[in-house]
């Protein structure tokens, strides 16, 4: 009896001492929960938050990327430009009381594969516009219907798209014309949606400086010398406030008549040149023109050519065969002048083939005869003597010239 009298007093004590212990205290083998929990608008990964929990260190893995670390605050951590579409891991070391622990969340791109948009671009133009284009997912049912949303990092302002670009019904692209007050980093978003199935969402972040193409450079002008052109323009306007030295420019100066682009490299210019270039070309100048682009130095991805300047007469140069032959001809005349003149005054004298028929001083033989008795007056006798000796002498030339020639004629 005194050992049962003992053994429901023990019991009696005990019951109350179990009561009073506490439930539910984690064991050797519990490892607690921070219960995890992200936000894909604002990037913010958040945890229970209480007093005996502090973050050591967040990290977020990628499918294509390895981990990125940020420094954890005592409830959450940000990860400002994660991209999510493909899908992320994140990681985080807390400490709980004098106990660390390490938690993960998987986070998934909700939706049918395939039926997010793809081909994403965005580029702006003119300074203060952008245009942003995308193709329809190969997934994606007819109905799906895409909607663009922009969020500055910083501030996470967001806005939508209000000019879309449609094909088929399906919005494909956006027109935004309030570039001027998107700061240097943005986000997009081009979420989805469908009555037949769910839709993936595509997101990606933009550096601004790196997307713009410059327009052409303005007032283009070339002033030039005996030797030299100088060529001399203004820089684009840009979405940034920028300096001559952020800008990059190629010069494309083309001869005319020649086939465009032959043997006319592109010439490359720094912003801090001063916006102008020197040409050596010595008078006289074809007629040429000059088209001058712009890209940001770091960047180099070039716009547009601006309109040609053109430079130079535009008479063509005279071709050097035409300079030879001018010399071989002033050449042969001056050769014949000297030549004529040398004779003319300093030569021999060219003999000269004398006439006999016309010569002045052939002497003509006079023989006297007596005269005939008792036939007429003297000088009628001499008359007639006169004539034939005159005929004698003419007919003896003429024979002496037909002998010459193997012939004899009668006088």
């Amino acid at each position: 009896m005194a050992l049962l009298a003992r053994a429901a007093l023990l019991a009696a004590l005990l019951t109350p001492a179990l009561l009073l212990a506490p439930q539910g205290l984690p064991t050797a083998d519990t490892v607690p929960s921070i219960n995890l929990t992200f936000d894909p608008r604002t990037r913010n990964l958040t945890w229970r938050c209480t007093e005996n929990i502090t973050a050591v260190l967040c990290a977020m893995t990628t499918a294509d990327k390895g981990p990125a670390m940020v420094k954890g605050k005592r409830c959450h951590c940000t990860f400002q430009d994660s991209i999510l579409h493909t899908g992320v891991t994140f990681t985080v070391t807390a400490n709980i009381g004098h106990r660390q622990i390490v938690e993960k969340l998987v986070y998934t791109n909700p939706g049918r594969n395939g039926t997010a948009a793809e081909n994403f671009s965005c580029f702006i133009y003119d300074a203060d516009f952008m245009n942003c284009t995308w193709a329809k997912g190969l997934a994606a049912p007819d109905d799906v219907q895409y909607f663009l949303h922009l969020q500055d990092i910083k501030t996470r302002r967001e806005r939508e798209c209000n000019h879309y670009v449609s094909e088929s019904g399906t919005h494909v692209g956006c027109h935004l014309d309030y570039v001027s007050e998107l700061r240097h980093h943005i986000q997009v978003l081009v979420s989805g949606t469908s009555q037949q199935a769910a839709i993936q969402f595509f997101d990606a972040t933009l550096l601004l400086k790196q997307i713009e193409i410059h327009s052409p450079p303005s007032n283009v002008s070339v002033a030039c010398n005996t030797s030299h052109c100088v060529i001399r323009w203004e820089k684009p306007r840009s979405h940034f406030s920028t300096s001559n030295r952020d800008f990059q420019y190629q010069l494309r100066i083309q001869r005319q008549n020649r086939e465009q682009h032959s043997d006319n490299p592109l010439v490359e210019v720094s912003g801090d040149s001063g916006n102008k270039y020197n040409f050596r070309s010595p008078q006289p100048r074809a007629k040429h023109t000059v088209q001058i682009r712009a890209a940001d130095s770091r960047v180099l991805q070039w716009g547009a050519w601006s309109p040609p300047a053109e430079f130079g007469s535009g008479e063509r140069p005279p071709s050097l065969v035409h300079v030879y032959l001018l010399v071989i001809l002033g050449t042969v005349i001056g050769t014949v002048m000297l030549g004529y003149l040398f004779k003319r005054f300093l030569g021999t004298p060219i003999p000269q083939i004398r006439d006999k028929l016309n010569k002045e001083d052939d002497e003509i033989i006079w023989e006297e005869l007596p005269p005939a008795s008792g036939k007429g007056d003297p000088e009628e006798a001499i008359a007639v003597e006169e004539v034939r000796v005159s005929s004698v002498s003419v007919c003896t030339s003429h024979t002496s010239r037909l002998e010459s020639f193997g012939k004899l004629s009668e006088c």
